[in-house]
């Protein structure tokens, strides 16, 4: 019980906020009244309205953002948005353009048309202030559901409103009202807004606050002619970022050109009802700009500019393309002089630290993390630490857009003291209806056989201990190869064949006057040295009202609100592939995620499956029901595993029931200790239930937090009523891209 007790300490020690609001800035409105309750109500219902007024836009978006380095060391490395900065360079400028088109409810799609920077190329990308310009200031949250607005209704029950100040005007009074937050909150903001009498639309709105170690400050003007007053046109942002002794500071303005503005409408709304085709929102999702011809030349991105650059922009573009030429010259010589080995040793160097990235012309793209990273590791108080790799290989063929990708993975458990490789392929061949071929390949692992479940029924509860029982366990090596297709929107059917290779661990270690090898072992135990098995498969999987769009050829499905219903069925056949056993195993699941508000949600997953029609020796090994050898992130594993239940116990039934609730908000258990642990994004409440014949009832509770920089949770258990457990789970999640 020592490390989860240390592990807790820690979470606490890191979870310590800087302050959100200057001592200054506080006194300061000590004095000041607070917002008239009618005034309130008459923004909070305007807002209402406003937030559904427009329906669709088409924009055009020119960012200009300059990026000052004021101190930077290698941990920098290990973000995965972040460029690796020239030596001796602190700052940097990029400009783009876009075509924006917007869909009520917050559906946007950008597609960039110009481009200029001097950021080093081909070494990632600094964080895009997109994310922080993409809002729809009257929606309930900002900056795609991370901030709870303080102009919804919903939501004043976080922030306070003070009077400012109050302008006469001929027409309308504009007031100026201070938002302060109640308590220190990554969902929270401070700032103040510009409103205006009568009408109650917002003129101006700044806000400040924290999210993902970033400290925004944003100030948005709203247009003053036509229907251009309820849409952004100007932004002004600075973003500091502070991270591990990094700090970096980004200063960017945007300005919005509106193309057309469509308001909402009752008759559009009936009219998109009575659509046949109304799950297809490809409009809302798709714009017709030729990407292809990318504009990245100054020359022709002058006439994308509001107004010219300043003389020290433009030097900073000169210093830039004078540092490319000198940087040309010498990779020269360097080449020229630089020996086979140091080329390798250098490259070494580069996977180890730095995220890497291949893109091949004519061939496709690879991508992997660096081979040394901290924030790769996972935590789980039954199955100890683990590290994990992916290397992501993707080909798309633009004229057909069918795509392959190779995804290998990597992963070591220092408990089990097992390495696990994994092969992921898939070839998409018919995009349009999601047709694609995926075959997996790799090492499972250690799985015991059905004599073991034979023996467990001989042994009553209070006496079979699974520690101190001789088990034979072996060692699995799985191919599996799966063709999946969409036949109608929202039913997938997947038909495939499941190959598994299973040899006896050596147990030439036991403690025997003449150790044995693994077939000398087999052969005592009267079972044989190794087992095959070769199973057809199929899995039906139906969501209703799936809404999608198509990109080019390619069909996206979004995600939905309603269930989604799965079947999985699989039959062993013998003396195929030197199959001796048989069985049948059949899996059922429904899983869903209900949003209750812009930021809370609930989802559960309920399932169950059995073995049937089993003759011979066989191993239990569910698909939906088992314990991940390497978990790919927080989520991969809280729908769908118990946290403190033991790995064996997920192969030594022929039959379970099982079911998992996750409840979601920002706001639970530490909202009264916000004012020290205001870097808690999201909270966390678990509960996981188990039934199968060598377990009568399994309960599990847990509660978690996330964070920017990880997530983690304690859970307690209780075993067929008498059995209590305590454990925690911990997984990095800095930046995960």
């Amino acid at each position: 019980m020592r490390r989860p007790v240390h592990i807790l300490f820690l979470f606490f020690i890191i979870l310590i906020p800087f302050r959100m609001m200057a001592e200054e800035e506080k006194d300061s409105l000590r004095n000041r009244e607070e917002v008239n309750i009618g005034i309130l109500q008459n923004i909070f219902y305007y807002a209402g309205r406003y937030s559904r007024l427009i329906d669709e836009y088409d924009a055009e978006l020119y960012i200009k953002a300059h990026l000052h380095v004021h101190k930077s060391n290698h941990w920098v490395r290990y973000v995965p948005s972040m460029i690796r900065f020239e030596k001796g360079v602190k700052d940097y400028i990029n400009e783009s353009v876009s075509e924006i088109h917007y869909t009520a409810p917050d559906i946007y799609d950008r597609k960039i048309k110009a481009n200029v920077s001097t950021f080093p190329k081909n070494k990632g990308q600094i964080t895009d202030v997109y994310d922080y310009i993409n809002l729809n200031v009257y929606s309930a949250t900002m900056m795609t559901n991370k901030i709870l607005s303080p102009l919804d209704r919903a939501n004043k029950k976080y922030y306070k409103y003070y009077m400012d100040s109050i302008v006469p005007n001929e027409k309308a009074y504009r007031y100026k009202i201070r938002i302060v937050p109640k308590f220190k909150s990554t969902q929270l903001v401070s700032g103040y807004m510009w409103v205006k009498e009568h009408s109650w639309n917002i003129q101006t709105i700044y806000i400040e606050g924290i999210y993902d170690v970033i400290l925004f400050k944003m100030k948005v003007d709203m247009g003053d002619k036509g229907h251009e007053e309820f849409v952004p046109v100007h932004y002004d942002l600075d973003l500091r970022f502070k991270f591990a002794w990094n700090d970096l500071q980004m200063k960017a303005t945007a300005d919005m050109t509106y193309k057309n503005i469509k308001l909402y409408s009752e008759f559009a709304k009936r009219r998109k009802r009575r659509n046949k085709h109304r799950h297809d929102l490809t409009k809302s999702y798709t714009l017709s700009v030729d990407t292809t011809k990318l504009i990245n030349t100054q020359r022709e991105f002058e006439q994308f500019r509001p107004k010219p650059l300043s003389s020290d922009e433009l030097a900073l573009y000169f210093s830039y393309y004078m540092r490319q030429a000198d940087i040309e010259k010498k990779k020269y010589k360097k080449q020229r002089l630089r020996t086979k080995s140091q080329v390798f040793w250098g490259q070494v160097g580069d996977m180890l630290t730095d995220n890497y990235y291949l893109n091949l012309k004519g061939i496709g793209s690879v991508k992997c993390s660096p081979l040394l990273n901290p924030f790769l590791l996972d935590y789980s108080h039954s199955r100890g630490w683990s590290y994990r790799q992916k290397f992501k290989y993707n080909r798309f063929f633009t004229n057909s857009e069918r795509m392959l990708r190779v995804a290998p993975q990597i992963g070591y458990n220092f408990k089990d003291k097992q390495l696990y490789l994994k092969l992921n392929t898939e070839w998409q061949y018919w995009p349009q209806k999601q047709g694609s071929i995926e075959l997996t390949a790799g090492n499972n692992r250690r799985i015991f056989s059905s004599m073991v479940i034979d023996q467990l029924k001989e042994w009553p509860d209070s006496t079979f201990n699974m520690n101190k029982k001789d088990m034979d366990y072996f060692k699995d090596i799985n191919v599996e190869l799966m063709n999946s297709i969409e036949v109608v929107n929202g039913l997938t059917i997947k038909l495939g064949i499941n190959m598994h290779h299973r040899t006896l661990v050596n147990r030439s270690s036991i403690e025997l006057r003449h150790p044995l090898t693994g077939k000398e072992w087999a052969k005592l135990r009267n079972i044989d040295y190794s087992y095959n098995s070769f199973a057809p498969r199929i899995v039906v999987q139906w969501t209703p009202h799936q809404y999608y769009y198509m990109n080019g050829k390619r069909k996206m499905n979004l995600p939905s609100v309603l269930p989604t219903f799965s079947i999985d069925y699989e039959r062993a056949f013998p003396r195929i592939f030197g199959c001796r056993g048989t069985y049948e195993r059949i899996e059922v699941d429904i899983r869903q995620h209900i949003k209750l508000t812009s930021i809370k949600s609930v989802s559960y997953r309920l399932g169950g499956g059995a073995f049937t029609r089993h003759r011979g020796m066989y191993f239990v090994d569910f698909e939906n029901f088992r314990r991940h050898n390497v978990p790919e992130d927080w989520n991969d594993e809280i729908g769908g595993t118990f946290q403190l239940l033991a790995s064996r116990w997920f192969n030594t039934s022929r039959r379970y029931i099982r079911g998992h609730f996750t409840y979601e908000s920002p706001f639970i258990l530490l909202r009264p200790l916000n004012k020290w642990l205001g870097r808690v994004q999201v909270e966390r409440l678990y509960l996981g239930l188990l039934r199968m014949p060598g377990i009568k009832s399994y309960v599990e509770l847990g509660y978690g937090i996330g964070t920017h920089i990880f997530d983690a949770g304690v859970f307690v258990n209780n075993m067929n009523g008498d059995k209590m457990g305590v454990g925690c789970k911990f997984t990095f999640e800095l930046f995960r891209d």
